[in-house]
């Protein structure tokens, strides 16, 4: 047992299979983009606050985002766990664990995630919350930058490491998540976008299109960004003085296929912006499969910060 920054820590999990992306996110690094670095965080803000409520964690709380599953933990002590977001598969000594609810995992258990069933990224939260050391303000992993994660190495949890957990409250609320917040991934997505500055450079054509035509997630898609294939989009800026880039800018190059840029993205950019995905958008484009359809449906300032004023007030008090 160790104590850190004021919080008593023990081993929970030992990673016994890697898997090919298992990473810590907190609720992301702010406040330090000016410096070229970016926000990281859970790509799926909505699966990873569901994960650390259940598990009876404060807004913020680390958690684990597995993506595409292929990760084997073994407990190292008893834990009350919750996974969240995808289906991945998980197995708990076996046997089928139930995801969007709280679960009592003894030591000597072995979780698994296996594949993806329905979604992309999971998100395992344990009562307490991981506990590593903050870089700059966050244990948020950016494995572009280096930065956060496992041990502040910057990087995908590896066989052998040893996860911490903090001190559990003492109370941990909901045990199952209502019916109506679990999300059916395979769907078709609507993604709700805040058209941008940019908008009215676009040809009309190229509007009908983006709002009217079903788009396909291509294969090239990751924790930067998501490039949507479709109707090719028109716009008579070519280029701009490079300007900062917010969670779900929707930018289009040259070739007229956008790209949805996600919680890893640059800090700075110039292409053209069709606008920007709402962070609930932006979530549930992060459990897209490729091949997958969406659609894009354009959205109002005041209709978007009241979705994410009311998503917040069943998290943060």
């Amino acid at each position: 047992m160790s104590r850190d920054k004021g919080r008593y820590t023990v081993i929970g999990f030992r990673v016994e299979r890697a898997g090919p992306l298992a990473l810590l996110q907190d609720a992301g690094r702010f406040g330090v983009r000016r410096l070229g670095v970016t926000q990281g965080g859970p790509a799926d803000l909505h699966g990873w606050a569901w994960a650390n409520r259940l598990a009876g964690n404060p807004w913020g709380a680390a958690a684990l985002e597995v993506t595409f599953g292929g990760l084997t933990l073994v407990a190292e002590r008893d834990l009350t766990l919750a996974v969240a977001g995808a289906d991945l598969g998980a197995t708990l000594d076996g046997e089928p664990l139930p995801i969007w609810e709280r679960v009592a995992c003894r030591e000597g258990q072995r979780l698994v995630f296996t594949a993806p069933v329905n979604g992309l990224r999971a998100y395992l939260a344990v009562a307490g919350g991981f506990v590593a050391e903050p870089v700059l303000g966050s244990v948020a992993c950016v494995v572009r930058e280096g930065l956060g994660g496992f041990d502040g190495r910057g990087s995908k949890l590896a066989e052998g490491d040893r996860l911490g957990v903090g001190e559990a409250a003492a109370s941990v609320g909901k045990g199952k998540a209502p019916d109506e917040v679990r999300i059916d991934y395979r769907a078709p997505a609507r993604l709700a976008l805040l058209p941008g500055a940019q908008v009215g450079d676009f040809s009309g054509q190229s509007l009908y299109q983006a709002f009217n035509a079903a788009w396909r997630v291509d294969d090239r898609a990751d924790r930067m960004g998501v490039r949507l294939t479709g109707p090719r989009l028109a716009c008579r800026i070519g280029s701009l003085v490079s300007e900062g880039i917010g969670l779900g800018a929707v930018q289009v190059p040259p070739d007229g296929q956008p790209i949805a840029l996600l919680n890893d993205r640059q800090t700075i950019g110039g292409y053209p912006r069709l606008g920007a995905l709402t962070p609930l958008a932006a979530s549930r484009l992060a459990q897209c499969l490729p091949g997958q359809e969406v659609r894009l449906v354009a959205t109002s300032g005041e209709r978007a910060l009241a979705a994410y004023r009311r998503f917040c007030a069943g998290f943060i008090d």
